[in-house]
């Protein structure tokens, strides 16, 4: 190796998850924020495969889309620089078991206690919800939903900060949680 030659370690990318309820802007967030630290972020795995069923999903499908999701946060993303940010995680579908079906495969929540994740971004739902066809509550239950996501959060003991606002606020709320958490190093 030549000197100034790295290499990346586990330790060097922090995994940060945007979550929260329903329409409450986590897409976007994910989206910006890897382009403002230039970086990679993770598509929400969920809905891509729900939207591609051609039928309704079924606890099995539940389960499938777990199984992605945990390999997703396990993925080293060698082009990722500092930060790998993503859109939605394993804390979301072990709600949306215990809310549809009152029970959770354990390898999820034994899942949510191995794979480190440096912070989560759980975000309010003080924005305008949108409709869509992939979205199961119509807005009613986001209120519950954030409170519910941030029990969890406390049970498994995860760091997590609350993202709140719209537009830009919302997304300079996010940037400034993180290099709160991390350090203003990055950035544009």
């Amino acid at each position: 190796m030549e000197k100034g030659d790295t290499i990346r370690t586990r330790e060097q990318l922090r995994r940060v998850v945007i979550t929260g309820p329903e329409s409450t802007g986590k897409t976007t967030l994910s989206e910006q924020l890897a382009q403002y630290f230039k970086t990679e972020w993770v598509q929400e795995y969920a809905r891509k495969y729900v939207k591609n069923l051609g039928r309704p999903y079924q606890y099995e499908d539940v389960v499938q889309i777990a199984g992605k999701q945990k390999e997703q946060q396990m993925n080293n993303y060698p082009d990722a620089h500092r930060f790998v940010f993503f859109d939605t995680g394993l804390i979301i579908t072990r709600v949306w078991f215990l809310e549809k079906y009152q029970t959770c495969p354990d390898f999820i929540e034994r899942a949510i206690r191995e794979i480190t994740i440096d912070l989560y971004l759980l975000c309010r739902p003080d924005i305008e919800w949108k409709k869509d066809p992939v979205r199961e509550n119509n807005g009613v239950d986001r209120e519950r939903l954030f409170g519910r996501y941030e029990e969890e959060l406390n049970y498994f003991g995860a760091p997590y900060k609350i993202i709140e606002g719209s537009g830009d606020t919302r997304l300079n709320n996010a940037i400034q949680k993180v290099e709160e958490t991390f350090g203003s190093s990055t950035g544009s």
